[in-house]
């Protein structure tokens, strides 16, 4: 056996050599540029959209000057190949489904779910964001695990300013998460299928649906405490200002008005134990019945019709109440409607905002009520409350008169907030501007997001398509509109998808792909099976960084056969190897679809990546070899 091994490493050597001597110059070009552009990237020293343009000039420079022919001729890599990632249907389903997500916040389809987990979490933080986690992991063994981290960003967003932690702790775990779970089931990742698949079309055979679970199970158990442990060092705290923003102010309260009429959902409600449950964290200040003024402490009362309720309120409150029941301030909410459909219907604004204001010296509304000024008929905005320091207001809203310094909290449509900004009366306080979903889109959002789902977990339609239709759906009914959905498009994820395709079309196409698997499996193969299944595991999580996974498993599973067949081992082990090196997308941004997803809310740079997710590569590589040794070499 030793010489057979010993002649079958000779031959392989020679093979290597042959391969070396017979590269093609452009290859060793293309891995040349791979490399100065992942330096780039990591010493961000430039913007990442710089650096991706910067590659993609550089690529299509050199195959325009000195382009790579086949011996009859043909041209392997040409300007419109090159450029072929732009029009790639992983980017346009990326796209789509950050549109998609974008229409679930902007809707309010998250506010109920989210506003559970957020009432749990304030009696037990650590459970619920270790059972939320165990769910993503569960879902992505099932399901695509980008629509699923698209669902959850806004969710660990709510957590993360709930907990008064930096939003980055929560984001990139959030990604590696849903990346190890999808190793868990020969569904759970696109990667996992096309290395099934390569693997029936070169040897015939078949890896089992839940072939890859135990495996699966320990690196995702490895790769949780990985992050529970190393995490709360590594990880960047970004994405939290508690000195700055609407944050400073969060504890003011204001004077805020509601108006009880027929059908008003506080009649014949009245404090329990003094409080009053159905206006949580808000205090009532006076209840003004006609020509009597009702005072604390609220004995025998429950709300008629016709009351006015003077309350107290900061400005989360109010919002929360909003958020949650805008019947509460029916009265205000109608004074923000526009009736401009043909039958004089009403139909209220989509993009209700909220912002604090100051009532400036020298102000003409100094000294004047809200209910001689007309604030609604010459702004169209509303007052919902005011906030005036050092007094304690018990008086209708409407007949108290203005001072200066006084803090208005306006609510508007956007467009008509803005033009504000050029009303010499007051100061926009630009910082503390807050669109508020439109909980009237939440039940179509969340139907299209489903559908999305729906359509992409039984395979009826690409994800692309569905992500797509998805992003039309949602502009069409109006859960966001056409500038909300741009905004949406982050410009560093379509450079870095192009970019990182452009670089994956060159390397396979040159040969540096197959080159670096072959030169693996020469040096490596003479030392026994344990350290080829070492060197594939390792080799297939670089490259799945710099390449993409599906590329990665695509390109390394012929590759793990042959070498297989070299030694005399079990291909299958080594298939399987392939498998979960290709799904560590860890260590770049650009590894997969999630980490791009959520770099931009994460607030992360690429670097971040590197410094998280290498760690994380030589762990998983690591517990993986002590258990294939076990589970597949029996000790």
């Amino acid at each position: 056996m030793p010489r057979v091994v010993h002649n079958g490493a000779g031959s392989r050597q020679s093979d290597m050599m042959e391969a070396f001597l017979a590269a093609p110059w452009q290859m060793w070009a293309t891995l040349a540029v791979i490399a100065m552009t992942i330096v780039f990237y990591t010493a961000d020293r430039f913007p990442i959209e710089l650096v991706s343009a910067g590659a993609i000039v550089v690529l299509l420079g050199l195959f325009l000057f000195a382009p790579l022919e086949t011996p009859a001729g043909e041209n392997l890599l040409t300007t419109e190949s090159l450029l072929a990632g732009f029009a790639s249907p992983a980017l346009f389903a990326i796209i789509g489904l950050l549109i998609v997500g974008q229409g679930m916040f902007q809707a309010g389809a998250l506010e109920q779910p989210t506003e559970i987990l957020l009432r749990a979490f304030d009696r037990r933080p650590v459970i619920v964001i270790g059972l939320v986690f165990l769910f993503i992991m569960t879902v992505s063994a099932f399901l695509n695990n980008t629509p699923v981290v698209v669902m959850f960003i806004p969710i660990m967003a709510a957590l993360a300013q709930q907990s008064k932690r930096h939003v980055s702790r929560f984001m990139m775990p959030l990604s590696y998460l849903s990346i190890l779970g999808g190793m868990t089931t020969l569904i759970g990742s696109s990667t996992n299928l096309l290395a099934a698949q390569s693997y029936r079309a070169t040897t015939g055979g078949e890896i089992g649906f839940f072939e890859l679970t135990p495996m699966g199970l320990i690196l995702a158990s490895a790769g949780i405490v990985y992050m529970v442990v190393a995490g709360r060092w590594l990880l960047p705290k970004r994405g939290l200002d508690p000195k700055g923003g609407v944050n400073e102010r969060e504890g003011k309260h204001f004077i805020a008005q509601i108006e009880i009429n027929r059908g008003h959902p506080l009649i014949g409600k009245g404090p329990v134990a003094g409080l009053f449950v159905d206006l949580p964290d808000i205090t009532v200040r006076m209840v003004q019945r006609r020509e009597r003024a009702i005072l604390p402490p609220f004995e025998d009362f429950t709300f008629r019709n016709g009351d006015v309720v003077i309350v107290a309120a900061t400005r989360t409150a109010l919002t929360a109440l909003l958020r949650s029941n805008p019947d509460m301030l029916e009265g205000l909410m109608a004074e923000t409607s526009i009736a401009d459909d043909e039958d004089g219907s009403v139909q209220r604004s989509t993009q209700l905002t909220l912002v604090e204001a100051i009532v400036a010296p020298g102000s003409r509304l100094i000294g004047r009520s809200l209910a001689q000024i007309s604030f609604h008929a010459q702004t169209n905005c509303v007052i919902l409350g005011i906030e005036r320091r050092s007094r304690m207001i018990r008086a209708q809203m409407n007949s108290i008169r203005l001072e200066a310094g006084d803090v208005l909290l306006i609510l508007g449509d956007l467009k008509d907030i803005r033009a504000l900004r050029s009303n010499r009366d007051i100061l926009l306080l630009e910082y503390s501007m807050q669109n508020l979903p439109d909980q009237r889109n939440a039940r179509i959002a969340a139907l299209i997001f489903a559908s999305v789902i729906a359509l992409t977990a039984t395979g009826v339609t690409p994800i692309a398509v569905a992500a797509i239709a998805g992003a039309t759906a949602m502009v069409a009914f109006g859960c966001l509109n056409v500038r909300q959905a741009a905004r949406a498009i982050d410009r560093r994820i379509y450079l870095l998808i192009g970019a990182s395709l452009a670089m994956g079309v060159a390397l396979e196409r040159t040969g540096g792909a197959a080159f670096l698997g072959e030169a693996l499996a020469s040096s490596a193969g003479s030392f026994g099976p344990m350290a080829l299944v070492s060197a594939f595991f390792i080799m297939s999580a670089a490259m799945t960084n710099v390449l993409s996974n599906n590329a990665t498993a695509v390109l390394f599973t012929p590759v793990a056969v042959a070498a297989a067949k070299q030694i005399g081992m079990d291909e299958h082990v080594l298939v399987l190897t392939v498998i979960f090196g290709s799904n560590c997308s860890f260590a770049t941004p650009i590894a997969y679809q999630t980490n791009l997803l959520v770099m931009t809310p994460g607030h992360y740079k690429f670097k971040d990546f590197l410094v998280v997710g290498g760690p994380l590569i030589i762990v998983l590589w690591i517990v993986y070899m002590f258990a294939a040794s076990q589970l597949y070499f029996g000790g």
